[in-house]
């Protein structure tokens, strides 16, 4: 038993102390970061993430914007999410929230963006591409807005299934608006576009899917020495001349600065949203607030945590210092698990961070008055150890799953009104819970099976140092 609680003791150890490092705010080595390959890059600085009202940052609410008498399909919406949140994460932006916000409203929130326009043409743009057929006497030039056959009839010339086509003519300029035929649309590319260079020039390069290598080939092939034009939303980005026949790939040129080139990147990995979006309100919101609210927050809990250990000393004397100390490698657990998943914390975050602590004191003193009952009955101290574990637990668990759903029911609730204070509190609250049950049943048993392996005889000096 004692060889085996040495064991347990070296385990908690080693994990405090990568808990310790992980959870302080110092830049970790690239090696270290490659350990959390479950991330994207975005999140493998290993840093405790803070939300929009910590830090500062924009929000912007969007509507879906559909002619009158249309209704959204079911999961549209859901969709769009999904999509606004794969391009702001592709861009490198600092944790954002999207969520939907009722039945046809979405939610954007952006901690620590300053650049107000950058973000909304991010988040609002439709990200519509086509590969459109032009020849070298209609060629537009790039920032042309135009028409194509497949904006206004949703027709392509290739679809990828099929070769057929026929050559531009004059009918293709319709009132004065230049109406071009679509040969591809984004659909063919595969999610795997990134920024290169080519000639000294930004370029993004893209792949084609495997079932549209055939039908690419057939038309560059066939179009060596014409130009091919990019449009994304209506508008061209460049047209390039067809250099060779092309089956699996190509690149996209442009006069494209690094951002640009990466939000064009984006816009072909996570393609074109479901439902089109009009901006509802765009609202900057400081972080002076923030920054003020967590200084009194970790003022609150040192004064807390303080006020805390004194009790748990003076009343549990010796049982009282080893649960402090539990205590304290469960606040470093807790936060050295917000920055692997990452949990973004927010005010309501750090609120139901606070009281997790409290559900791990709870545990820990059902545990110490069961100890102290066992003592009383006449059990030696290493019996009452054991037997204090064994029958704190049930309560200790009934208790905590009682609290873990109403988390479950805080956290959906979030999801469903767009309540995003909501889901903080309950997310943190939940992984403090699970984290609070561990260290009662792990952590705490493992010190007190430390701390009393000698009996103690006399009455007097155990009631002195245990408080029994």
């Amino acid at each position: 038993m004692r060889q085996r609680n040495s064991v347990h003791l070296l385990i908690i150890a080693v994990l405090g102390l990568v808990s310790i490092y992980l959870a302080l705010p110092v830049n970790k080595p690239a090696e270290v970061r490659s350990l959390a390959f479950w991330q994207d890059g975005r999140s493998r600085d290993l840093q405790i993430k803070q939300g929009l009202d910590l830090r500062g940052g924009l929000q912007v609410l969007l509507v879906a914007d559909l002619p009158a008498g249309q209704s959204l399909i079911t999961g549209t919406l859901a969709s769009a999410v999904s999509i606004i949140e794969s391009r702001i994460n592709a861009l490198g932006t600092s944790e954002p929230t999207v969520q939907q916000a009722g039945s046809d409203r979405i939610l954007v929130e952006l901690p620590g963006v300053t650049d107000r326009q950058a973000a909304i043409d991010l988040v609002k743009k439709q990200g519509v591409l086509e590969f459109v057929e032009t020849t070298r006497d209609v060629v537009p030039p790039a920032g042309t807005a135009i028409s194509t056959t497949f904006s206004v009839f949703r027709s392509l010339r290739y679809p990828a299934t099929s070769t057929a086509g026929r050559a531009i003519s004059s009918t293709d300029v319709v009132s004065g608006a230049l109406v071009l035929p679509t040969a591809f649309t984004g659909e063919i590319l595969m999610n795997n576009s990134h920024v290169t260079s080519s000639g000294g020039r930004i370029v993004v390069a893209f792949n084609v899917r495997p079932a549209a290598t055939a039908s690419f080939a057939e038309y560059t092939g066939r179009n060596v020495q014409q130009p091919m034009c990019i449009v994304l939303d209506g508008v061209v980005q460049s047209c390039p001349i067809i250099q060779s026949q092309l089956s699996e790939g190509g690149i996209i040129q442009g006069s494209y600065t690094q951002d640009e080139a990466n939000a064009l990147a984006v816009m072909l990995n996570y393609g074109s949203l479901p439902v089109p979006l009009k901006i509802e309100s765009v609202k900057d919101v400081g972080a002076t607030l923030g920054t003020d609210s967590v200084r009194k927050s970790v003022v609150a809990g040192l004064i807390g945590l303080v006020v805390l250990v004194v009790f748990l000393i003076a009343y549990y004397r010796i049982p009282g210092v080893v649960v402090s100390l539990a205590i304290v490698f469960f606040a470093v657990f807790a936060l050295a698990i917000y920055v692997l998943l990452p949990v973004v914390l927010t005010l309501p975050g750090i609120a139901g961070f606070i009281l997790s602590i409290a559900t791990a004191v709870d545990a820990n003193i059902l545990v110490l008055e069961r100890f102290k009952e066992e003592l009383r009955s006449g059990r030696t101290m290493r019996g009452a150890v054991e037997t204090a574990f064994a029958r704190a637990w049930t309560s200790i668990r009934d208790s905590n799953i009682s609290t873990l759903l109403t988390c479950i029911v805080l956290f959906l609730f979030g999801n469903t009104f767009g309540a995003s204070a909501v889901k903080g509190f309950a997310l943190t609250l939940a992984l403090g819970i699970l984290v609070s049950m561990f260290c009662a049943m792990f952590v705490t048993r493992a010190f007190m099976r430390a701390a009393f392996t000698k009996e103690i005889e006399d009455p007097e000096r155990r009631t002195a140092l245990l408080g029994a």
